[in-house]
């Protein structure tokens, strides 16, 4: 199947406030077959990364409210963008040794000075390009989440499926479960990304220890994830959320030296034989998100958990 992302220009943002700087990267650019995307400050810079997903940003220049190092750190550290998209640092003046450390410290690839070599400057994006869209290519095709470790949305659906047959063939019982990391109200909206990528990390940690070996644990959102869990019907289920909710609300994590606690939701579908249900694992999965949904929508009665089977009719469509 033909990759869409090779079929659309590369796109490159570029970070700069001075605007002869940025038509003149364009003007490079532009006639090779480049998307240019300008960016006015730092914090707008972050915005669009996470937006965009470019192939390369390059940073022309500190801005008013970052500079280009606090930029780098910033991007790296962002679990929407991460270290795959390669970050160049043009410079209009003669960086010294110590700067340039400090810029490849940051999660600069490279630092530039001016004035730039078209040529050359060409013959690296499409260096960079290439390596940026393998490294997506290879991310879709696998099948586990590069940031947790857990299965991803694909490989998770192909391990349910596998083990779907083998609870069918030994008329067993089989359950989905779906969870989501509750976030404070309370955490600042600019910090509010960096807290959440915590706070997906050490759930993912948790549901390592508190699930079985024989279950199966995917990431299949930002911050929600799924288990499949062989063998087991609705108190298994309860069992397996009360021990999940006993370990998040005793371990909070911390942000800026802040320890703020969080909190889970959960739905969840079990059935006491897969072979004589109506439904396949997929369904199951299926439905264990529709009842996560609910949960986390607040209605009905004051639960962080809701069954598949207690949802409103709405819901089940």
């Amino acid at each position: 199947m033909t990759d869409s992302r090779s079929l659309r220009p590369p796109v490159v943002l570029v970070a700069d406030n001075q605007e002869w700087s940025l038509r003149s990267i364009e003007s490079i650019l532009g006639p090779e077959g480049y998307a240019v995307l300008r960016s006015f400050s730092g914090q707008q810079t972050l915005e669009l990364a996470r937006v965009i997903q470019p192939d390369v940003i390059i940073i022309e220049s500190s801005m008013h409210d970052m500079t280009s190092v606090e930029i780098c750190e910033a991007l790296r550290i962002d679990p929407q963008v991460g270290p795959s998209i390669p970050i160049v640092v043009a410079t209009t003046r003669l960086e010294s040794r110590s700067e340039r450390l400090a810029a490849h410290r940051a999660g600069a690839w490279e630092v530039w000075g001016q004035p730039l070599d078209a040529e050359l400057l060409l013959l690296r994006l499409e260096n960079y390009v290439r390596a940026k869209r393998e490294i997506d290519r290879v991310r879709e095709e696998s099948m586990v989440d590069a940031a947790t470790g857990l299965y991803s949305p694909r490989g998770l659906a192909r391990r349910a499926r596998e083990m779907g047959a083998e609870a069918v063939r030994r008329r067993g019982p089989m359950a989905a479960v779906a969870v989501a990391a509750q976030s404070p109200a309370v955490v600042p909206s600019e910090s509010s990304d960096e807290f959440m990528g915590i706070v997906v990390d050490h759930l993912a940690e948790i549901l390592r220890r508190c699930s079985r070996l024989s279950d199966a644990i995917g990431r299949v959102g930002q911050s929600e994830f799924a288990i499949v869990a062989p063998a087991t019907e609705v108190d298994g289920v309860l069992r397996l959320l009360d021990r999940l909710k006993v370990a998040v609300e005793s371990s909070p994590v911390s942000l800026g030296g802040v320890t703020r606690p969080i909190s889970i939701r959960a739905g969840y579908c079990a059935v006491p034989n897969l072979q004589d249900s109506a439904i396949d694992v997929d369904e199951l999965l299926v439905r264990a998100t529709k009842a996560l949904a609910y949960a986390r929508t607040g209605e009905g009665a004051p639960t962080q958990v809701n069954a598949f089977s207690d949802l409103p009719v709405k819901y089940l469509q």
